[in-house]
């Protein structure tokens, strides 16, 4: 048992030591606002403290864990240890920075909160998010910054319990539009073959053709190849599907469509599935619930599991409006423009809500990257891109982290946005599975 002095225990506190010790290092801790309960403790211990109370390891507090509400917080990015960190409190201290303040500052997306530039679908920019503008959006510096902690703890305590976290893999997959040709109707198959001549496309004529004559598979419809590799590998995969009604941002099979509904049933046999909620569930409650129970309608299941497409997502109201829902866990945490750590770690968390200052049930898988991220905003070919994945796999396996992969079931179908691509998924968890 580890045992934490401070003078304060707030719901700030509480939540980020709790985090970072037993969530993060497997590590049971209690704390004490009294002296003279810490001074005769004869195990591990640490203070959080303006001073050392005897010779523990100490960490000076910045004021952020004993504040209420936000604030413009001046931040100024140094590094511990070539490890970029911030809120710095004692220049000469082994630990030269407040590493529970700034993990609560990062993982609590903090910033977003704060007055910012919305990007065109009107979303937290990721420009102007701390980790990009100091260039550590590729490293999960709070997942660093507690290993190496804990070996400080492992310096000072040689006989400390703990037990070692293991390095997890978990494929997801969104799924926009399941079927790329069938099940849309005549209206919007013939707007399809409109589209297609006036821009020249014979290629996609052809292959439309063939699908709706049963002359070839969809390419779309790679279900079954992910199925394989799913069990070829033995991984975890989760399946997000979009059932929004349709908009210019939602261009999904019809929810009304027998076959769509019998392959969501399906894809629930061999993994987990859950919903993608349409552009403008952002902040609208309503659509959101009418989203949530199609699935459940269609699985007889309750939805647990949630990503917003585009990865729409507005502190806190998207968050409340899931948690109202009694959805589990949300994996909308990343970037479409980067790749990289978000909210600067690669282990789940816990929804803090800054508004009512209370640690949440919501639970929050972040991932850390997504293929039309390579695709499409940074223009990789399919080599570069496996190449940038791996090298964010490698950031992950050294902290022992989760690493989570966001790929679409299209990236596997060859057509002429995702050409030489459909080799990448499975190389990848190749690398993922690999001791």
């Amino acid at each position: 048992m580890l045992l934490v002095y401070t003078h304060k225990i707030t719901p700030r506190v509480s939540y980020i030591f709790k985090h970072i010790f037993i969530r993060m290092l497997n590590i049971p801790i209690q704390f004490t606002s009294k002296t003279e309960e810490f001074i005769p403790y004869k195990g591990p211990k640490i203070s959080y403290a303006e001073k050392p109370i005897l010779e523990e390891i100490s960490v000076k507090p910045h004021s952020l864990l004993f504040e209420q509400g936000v604030s413009d917080i001046e931040i100024y990015v140094s590094d511990w240890e070539s490890v970029p960190c911030f809120f710095q409190t004692a220049a000469k201290g082994i630990i030269p920075f407040d590493i529970f303040a700034a993990s609560f500052y990062l993982i609590s997306r903090y910033e977003e909160y704060l007055p910012h530039v919305l990007d065109q679908h009107a979303r937290f920019s990721s420009d102007d998010g701390l980790a990009k503008k100091h260039r550590f959006l590729e490293k999960p510096v709070i997942d660093i910054w507690a290993l190496k902690l804990l070996q400080l703890l492992k310096d000072s305590y040689p006989n400390l319990i703990y037990q070692e976290r293991k390095f997890k893999y978990l494929s997801t997959i969104d799924v926009d539009l399941a079927i790329s040709f069938k099940q849309k109707g005549i209206i919007r198959s013939f707007i399809g073959y409109f589209k297609d001549i006036i821009n020249f496309n014979f290629a996609n004529i052809k292959i439309r053709t063939l699908v709706l004559l049963n002359l070839q598979k969809d390419p779309f419809d790679t279900f079954d190849q992910l199925q394989i590799i799913q069990e070829k590998y033995q991984i975890n995969t989760h399946f997000f599907f979009l059932l929004g009604d349709y908009s210019a941002f939602d261009t999904n099979n019809s929810v009304n469509s027998p076959k769509f509904q019998s392959l969501i049933k399906s894809v629930a046999d061999f993994a987990k599935v859950g919903i993608h909620p349409s552009y403008f569930t952002m902040k609208n409650f309503e659509k959101l619930k009418k989203e949530v129970k199609r699935l459940e309608e269609i699985t007889n299941r309750p939805v647990k599991m949630s990503r917003q497409h585009f990865l729409r997502l507005k502190l806190p109201d998207t968050y409340h409006h899931l948690i109202d829902l009694e959805i589990a866990e949300d994996y909308t945490m990343g970037y479409s423009k980067y790749p990289g750590f978000r909210a600067s770690t690669c282990t789940p968390f816990y929804f803090y809500d800054l508004d009512y200052e209370i640690q949440t049930p919501l639970r929050i898988i972040p991932f850390a990257v997504m293929d039309a991220t390579l695709n499409d905003y940074m223009q990789l070919s399919p080599e570069e891109g496996y190449r940038k994945i791996i090298q964010l796999l490698d950031e992950v396996k050294r902290v022992n982290g989760t690493f989570v992969t966001l790929f679409h079931n299209d990236t596997l179908s060859e057509n002429k946005r995702w050409k030489g691509w459909s080799s990448i998924y499975e190389r990848v968890v190749q690398q993922c599975v690999a001791v």
